[in-house]
């Protein structure tokens, strides 16, 4: 009855192609739910048995049919005969994540790689890094189990130690804003004994065991916001787990199931297992070590100086490079496709402006539109002119429903972008490097644009006093 209830609660997430599969139709879906559960859209590439490969349910062994015992056999001879001639090859053979799993542990280990408090982390300890006024950040190492019930990850240990018995933290990157952290969860990380008198305080017992690190964050707070996706989220979690070569469960408080279908194609590229929804998951995931809370540079800023590998803003960019890259050739070939049935069918469209393809032709600019307070109201007219100065024109209007790689995918092939000062100008990250401005010529128009304003202020009738 144990095993059925957690099968019951096993989550899974949408299936993401892999690149150089052949072109197929494929429906997204959503789960339907079971009693008061909710609706998950499947996002991420499901390996079957409990939370994908680093994600081993423990239970009994199954038994083996006549078909797998032979493939043992076989297998076996296979090894003791690579073994026997070319031993190194045969190690090489076995180990096949190129030090993943080794590399990550021995990241964590250090406390993230970076000098600090807690630069060196040994086995069955805990230490938290406050020093940095924007987010604390905290490493264990041992046999870590989440136990999202009492808000906890459990150091199950035999230390009699009284020291960091246990530690608090909210992992969310603002940590000077006192108003929007107090909406953030507050996560537990506290040393327990593997047994005990008092069944409340006893270790419990592990449903899924992973051999990886499991990073713990935040989606609360100001995510809804695109800003504050990036600044406060995905760039923090670059900078925290992009040295880690994707051997990391992502665990996830605040879990939301959008978020995860906004960003699913970044956050493949940082994990390569189903991220875990802290607070809806109540089986106990077991871990080597957790790393809770993020490292944050400064608005929109990753600073090579203070990364384990010193990877910068220009390796994000190829970060979103590899992320879209499948994706948006798919999109590609669905205008060919879709362009060969009008043209069999003898629909005739206005032909749009050809992408560039030399450095002489026309240098695109996009504008990124918007509604509501802040509009350019002559946005016509400013396209009109751009196309009249010479620019490929492109005029995007994203919102909350916008599919992000389509966002990028007219960026990436952009030269200028014009909007109006808002959270949707975060995108400009999206466009591609070695865009610079002409600082005689931009210096020009500034002295223009104070000129005007100064202008104005001078018109401008006086309140009376």
């Amino acid at each position: 009855m144990v095993q059925q209830q957690q099968q019951q609660q096993h989550r899974i997430y949408i299936l993401q192609f892999r690149k150089g599969e052949p072109e197929q139709e494929v429906a997204c879906k959503v789960s339907q739910p079971k009693g008061s559960g909710r609706r998950v859209m499947y996002y991420y590439q499901d390996y079957g048995g409990g939370g994908g490969k680093s994600g081993k349910p423990a239970q009994s062994a199954r038994g083996l049919s006549l078909r797998r015992i032979l493939a043992m056999l076989f297998f076996s001879f296979l090894c003791v005969g690579t073994l026997l001639v070319a031993p190194v090859s045969f190690l090489s053979f076995v180990h096949t994540d190129d030090g993943g799993a080794e590399a990550a542990a021995a990241t964590a280990a250090r406390g993230g790689g970076v000098p600090g408090p807690c630069s060196a982390v040994g086995n069955d300890s805990l230490c938290c890094d406050r020093t940095s006024e924007r987010a604390d950040i905290c490493f264990a190492r041992g046999d870590l189990r989440m136990h999202s019930t009492s808000s906890s990850f459990l150091l199950v240990s035999g230390n009699n130690s009284t020291a960091a018995e246990e530690e608090r933290i909210r992992p969310y990157t603002r940590k000077w804003e006192a108003n929007v952290m107090a909406t953030i969860d507050e996560v537990r990380l506290r040393r327990v004994s593997p047994s005990s008198g008092d069944a409340a305080a006893a270790a419990p017992k592990c449903d899924v065991r992973h051999d990886v690190p499991a990073l713990l964050f935040s989606t609360g707070g100001y995510t809804g916001n695109v800003y504050h996706e990036f600044n406060d989220g995905i760039l923090p979690l670059f900078v925290t787990a992009g040295h880690l070569r994707r051997r990391v469960v992502l665990v996830i408080l605040e879990y939301h199931d959008w978020w995860i279908t906004k960003y699913g194609d970044v956050v493949s590229q940082l994990s390569e297992f189903p991220p875990v929804d802290f607070t809806a998951d109540r089986r106990v995931h077991c871990f080597p070590e957790v790393i809770a809370g993020l490292r944050i540079h400064g608005e929109l800023t990753v600073d090579p100086a203070r990364t384990p590998e010193g990877r910068g803003i220009a390796d994000f960019r190829r970060l979103l490079d590899d992320a879209y890259r499948g994706r948006i050739e798919f999109l590609d070939r669905l205008e060919r496709r879709a362009a060969r049935k009008r043209h069999r069918r003898g629909v005739v469209l206005p032909r749009a402006p050809p992408r560039r393809a030399a450095s002489g032709d026309r240098p695109r600019l996009v504008i990124v539109s918007r509604t509501g307070s802040r509009v350019i109201e002559n946005e016509a007219e400013v396209a009109a002119m751009a196309g009249d100065v010479g620019f490929d024109v492109r005029v995007i209007r994203p919102d909350r429903t916008t599919e992000l790689c389509k966002i990028y995918k007219e960026l990436n092939a952009s030269d200028a972008m014009v909007g109006v000062h808002g959270a949707a100008m975060t995108h400009f990250l999206f466009m591609r490097q070695n865009v610079r401005l002409d600082l005689t010529r931009f210096r020009e128009e500034l002295v223009r644009a104070h000129q005007y304003l100064a202008a104005g202020r001078r018109r401008r009738p006086r309140a009376p006093e």
